[in-house]
């Protein structure tokens, strides 16, 4: 028979969803099962949206331009204005999700065997995409006693070789809930400036942003603006994964005329998606107000909550909807497959994600798992019970 490619094998699992399979199984038994594992939210799609889709009225479902629909990419602009983020129609690529922008990002920027540093522990599919398209990751580690903040610039460079062609960071960061500081911004500006970096910025979600200073996005720096694209998607703003809509953005006319290639290649971005997304940018502040706020309390219930767990540990997170917390065990991944195949509590269990799936260095993460809080409270105070009473249960723990 003949052989898969190496870079099939290579491609790392999800730690998101490689455990799907026995949280399946442990429904089959009749367990209820609490998924705090994936950062799918719970809370509503915008009404504009969903009437925009109840309302689509063609006769063809036509390809749209590769670009995005000229309609669509007018009000990002403004959209994007609203954040002081200044941009012109040809900036935008509309894709397939946040995740074509990321492989657009490595086909355009990185040669196989280019070098792309990335503060870990770290979306896991980044490392997916890396191996696609050849690239190398050279992971630089965050840590969770000082809430995993950004390391120093000595840290960056002790990585930065003749290899290296970009740092990516995840800001709000995914799992960690990190919020980088516009002073780790701008220190990070002076290290893509000073080596020619390219600087890949992950921002899907920046409507999640829990401190009263100024959001500050890549493309706020200045002194790089050719060196920085900006990932995003409405996937979390809206509560509209499925639509599978994102953004590539720079203003490097060259980089975007390469990503333009790629675009017309996987011919048009999602024509439903687009109806919906566009419409959904006409969602009024009380809806966002409403979302906000419920996530500030999903939080501080989550978060105080773990801490109140004997030799639990969780860092408050500042942005995004995730946290990363320590728990009193010897093997994260051998718990979460535990709490799904061998526990439960009353007829329920949780499903987790063990943060060792992101991290690319070995053996670190193996006492972390990261949360999504997108359920609602009621749902997290008991999966916080059930919680607490799997690890008083659990026969490996420290």
């Amino acid at each position: 028979m003949p052989k898969i490619s190496e870079r099939s094998v290579k491609m790392p699992a999800s730690p998101i969803r490689k455990l799907a399979p026995f949280a399946a199984d442990a429904k089959k038994r009749g367990i209820k099962v609490y998924h705090l594992n994936i950062g799918q939210p719970d809370l509503h799609t915008p009404e504009e949206g969903l009437e925009a889709l109840k309302h689509v009225d063609r006769k063809v479902l036509e390809y749209s331009p590769s670009q995005g629909y000229p309609s669509y990419l007018e009000k990002l602009v403004g959209y994007y204005n609203r954040y002081d983020i200044k941009l012109d129609v040809d900036d935008i690529i509309v894709t397939c999700g946040g995740s074509e922008a990321v492989q657009m990002a490595f086909m355009v920027c990185l040669n196989p065997g280019d070098e792309v540093i990335i503060p870990e522990p770290a979306y896991a599919n980044y490392m997916g995409f890396a191996c696609e398209t050849g690239a190398v990751v050279r992971t630089i580690t965050t840590h969770i006693e000082d809430g995993f903040a950004l390391p120093s610039v000595e840290e960056f460079e002790k990585v930065i070789n003749e290899r290296t062609r970009a740092i990516m960071i995840c800001n709000p960061n995914n799992p960690t809930g990190t919020l980088y500081s516009r002073e780790e911004l701008m220190r990070l500006r002076d290290l893509v400036k000073k080596y020619d970096l390219f600087l890949f910025a992950d921002e899907v979600y920046r409507e999640f942003i829990y401190s009263d200073a100024p959001y500050t996005s890549a493309m706020h720096l200045e002194g790089i603006e050719n060196n920085v694209i900006m990932i995003d998607s409405v996937s979390k703003r809206y509560s509209e994964c499925g639509i599978r809509i994102g953004a590539f953005i720079t203003r490097n006319k060259e980089v975007r005329a390469a990503a333009m290639k790629l675009a017309q290649a996987r011919l048009s971005p999602p024509l439903i998606g687009q109806i919906v997304a566009e419409a959904s940018l006409d969602a009024p502040q009380a809806y966002h107000k409403g979302v906000y706020d419920e996530y500030i309390a999903r939080r501080n219930c989550l978060v105080e909550g773990l801490n109140k767990i004997p030799g639990v540990f969780c860092p408050m997170p500042m942005g995004a909807f995730y946290t990363v917390s320590k728990l009193p065990v010897k093997d994260i991944d051998d718990f979460c497959r535990w709490c799904l195949e061998e526990f439960n509590y009353e007829g329920e269990t949780v499903m987790m994600a063990p943060a060792s799936g992101f991290y690319a260095t070995p053996g670190l993460g193996k006492d972390q798992v990261r949360m999504a809080y997108v359920l609602k409270i009621e749902d997290l105070k008991r999966a916080l019970v059930i919680l607490e009473k799997a690890l008083e249960a659990y026969p490996g723990k420290i």
